[in-house]
């Protein structure tokens, strides 16, 4: 008899839930007629967070992507007039890639979207089973253990 394997079986339940979550959420695009691909759509969002326009270098660093890849994700997205690149006004040989009206109202469609997607996810849980697991995801995506020892005692 084997002994069972609870990491494997967690780790295979993330990934299939990884893979439904990029399932829905590209069905929820496609309803909405975006023409904006999964890659394009987070060069979109993490352009949003920057106060002024980056560079493609900063993109391909916060992407974790080599710089070539953002070149083909703004070719793109400047074809389907969703970004442009302007020159830096400290430095002209300096590109920056900026959002356009467009782009902005592409955004807000996104967001619609991963909204929806997440909605269609969580329906089966209820208000205190969301609550949990947002503390669990919390708890996995930065790295630290929901340890009750260490918990605050005024919690």
């Amino acid at each position: 008899m084997t002994t069972p394997d609870p990491e494997g079986v967690l780790a295979e339940q993330l990934l299939r839930l990884t893979r439904r979550v990029h399932r829905i959420q590209k069905r929820h695009l496609v309803r909405r007629e975006l023409g904006v691909t999964p890659a394009q759509s987070r060069l979109l969002r993490t352009l949003a967070h920057y106060a002024s326009p980056p560079r493609m270098a900063d993109l391909a660093e916060r992407l974790e992507v080599v710089p070539r890849a953002v070149t083909t994700l703004v070719d793109g997205l400047e074809a389907s007039g969703k970004v442009r690149r302007v020159p830096d006004p400290a430095n002209r040989r300096v590109i920056r890639i900026e959002l356009t009206d467009d782009g902005h109202a592409a955004l807000r469609e996104l967001h619609a979207a991963r909204r929806a997607a997440a909605e269609e996810i969580l329906a089966p849980l209820a208000d205190e089973q969301r609550e949990a697991l947002g503390e669990l995801l919390s708890a996995l995506v930065d790295g630290t253990a929901a340890d009750p020892r260490h918990r605050d005692a005024s919690c």
